[in-house]
């Protein structure tokens, strides 16, 4: 779950963290990975904190990675104007944020995507495996798709990958893109979930991992109302009964 006193600030200071990141707490004696003259401006978008301070202890020390924390930010809001502001060659980018997302970010950044001189470019970096999420930020512009458990030195690689313009995959990952882009036909979609908006699918994700309205509110930064009234939906559109039948639905579809 995300930190119940994240701030709402845009940028948060860059200082040497030292907290335990993705990849163990060996950072400050192992420093991830070795660049030599390359260097790497990077925007770390994720909204829990201490995974933000440490991937920052594990791959920021500059001197030794070639990799520069220049930004965080902890939702889709903060997001954009960070990396408006800062223009990074990379955006490590979760998938699941307030406020939209990580398919918003992609959506809202687009323009900065497409710059021919000067190109941000998006790695995901999420927990999640599930196909729908690699598919979508995919299509929505991002250059790879990596898990969490990505060493400190692949990390920092598949950093410099993207930057060259390269496409990164965590190994099963690479599959579902591969088969979802395979034909010269559209990718197939769920039409069930296709029917959902996604501040919907937000929310039935919420649901379906044991949220209460409350902390789903919260979380997306709007009423426990409109959360009601998004739950209404989805179980109309679904034709659904209740909140435990829409995490079986959910599950089934490795949306959790």
């Amino acid at each position: 779950m995300s930190d119940a006193n994240e701030p709402t600030g845009a940028v948060e200071p860059n200082a040497g963290a030292t907290g335990v990141g993705a990849t163990g707490a060996g950072a400050a004696e192992d420093p991830a990975g070795s660049a030599p003259g390359r260097r790497a401006r990077v925007v770390l978008v994720d909204d829990h904190r201490m995974f933000r301070t440490g991937v920052q202890a594990e791959i920021g020390q500059t001197e030794q990675t070639g990799v520069e924390v220049i930004g965080e930010a902890a939702d889709v809001d903060q997001a954009v104007t960070v990396i408006t502001a800062t223009r990074p060659e990379v955006v490590l980018l979760d998938v699941h944020l307030p406020g939209g997302g990580g398919v918003e970010v992609l959506r809202r950044c687009s323009p900065l995507m497409s710059d021919a001189e000067q190109p941000v470019r998006f790695l995901a970096l999420s927990v999640s495996d599930a196909a729908e999420d690699v598919i979508g930020v995919i299509r929505g512009g991002a250059r790879g798709y990596v898990t969490k458990t990505i060493t400190g030195a692949d990390l920092v690689d598949s950093i410099f990958r993207v930057q060259d313009g390269d496409a990164v995959f965590s190994p099963r990952l690479a599959g579902f893109v591969l088969d979802a882009f395979a034909s010269t036909d559209a990718p197939p979609v769920d039409e069930d979930l296709d029917r959902l908006t996604q501040r919907e699918r937000e929310v039935l994700r919420l649901i379906a991992r044991g949220y209460a309205y409350k902390e789903i509110a919260k979380q997306l930064f709007i009423s426990v109302k409109t959360v009601e009234s998004h739950v209404s939906a989805v179980l109309r559109k679904l034709q659904l009964s209740n909140r435990h039948e829409l995490t079986r639905w959910a599950t089934a579809r490795r949306l959790v």
